[in-house]
């Protein structure tokens, strides 16, 4: 059996299922352009309590966690690259991504992280509710650990055509949650792809 490509691990953060379907989207199209994938889902940071708050919040979460699992170290380690997703919160990342890329001073400061890959993806509920301030929030922390940005740019008609943006994937949701449209999901594996491209030519490189 061949080698793979590239390692790419796929990280997210989603309540209600918008996001984890643009994460199953990008994970299929790296896997489609020849890469081995993780798909893991960042953990709550609240409790039970507050989730019971939310129809459906809680059971949503452990069926997620069941599924894809926990991103750990040890993950991002093993990554040509990383794509990061998450809804936006206040048009910036949702504390539950930040939580765990804050997580990741160790290996930053072992150097562990220089060159690999990196890009991102979110949600919103509405038009102009932060998608792409979002994803170039993200592109901040990308810098300081030293990944390399891999922005969508231009590279697909479907972006071209507004249904995603040149930093990173988006969809919007809605106020009752709806799934990103099917053109969506073309950007997001689109994007998928052409993350693992960068990050096989970065480890072809080394």
């Amino acid at each position: 059996m061949p080698s793979p490509k590239a390692n790419i691990l796929v990280v997210f953060y989603s309540r209600d299922g918008s996001v984890e379907a643009l994460a199953k989207a990008v994970s299929e199209g790296a896997h489609e352009a020849g890469a081995e994938v993780r798909l893991r889902r960042v953990p709550d940071l609240v409790s039970t309590d507050v989730m019971a708050k939310v129809p459906g919040w809680e059971e949503r979460s452990k069926r997620m966690l069941a599924e894809y699992g926990a991103p750990t170290h040890a993950d991002v380690e093993w990554a040509d690259g990383i794509v990061f997703g998450t809804p936006t919160r206040f048009g910036n990342t949702s504390a539950e991504l930040k939580a765990f890329i804050d997580s990741l001073g160790g290996l930053w400061f072992q150097g562990k992280l220089n060159g690999k890959a990196a890009a991102a993806f979110t949600s919103t509920a509405g038009p102009h509710g932060g998608n792409e301030t979002t994803v170039v929030s993200l592109f901040i922390p990308m810098a300081h650990l030293g990944f390399i940005i891999v922005p969508n740019g231009y590279t697909h008609e479907k972006i071209v055509q507004g249904h995603g943006t040149p930093y990173g994937s988006s969809s919007t949701s809605g106020q009752h949650s709806a799934e990103p449209t099917a053109d969506e999901l073309v950007v997001a594996k689109h994007q998928g792809a052409r993350v693992t491209q960068v990050a096989a030519a970065l480890r072809a490189a080394r």
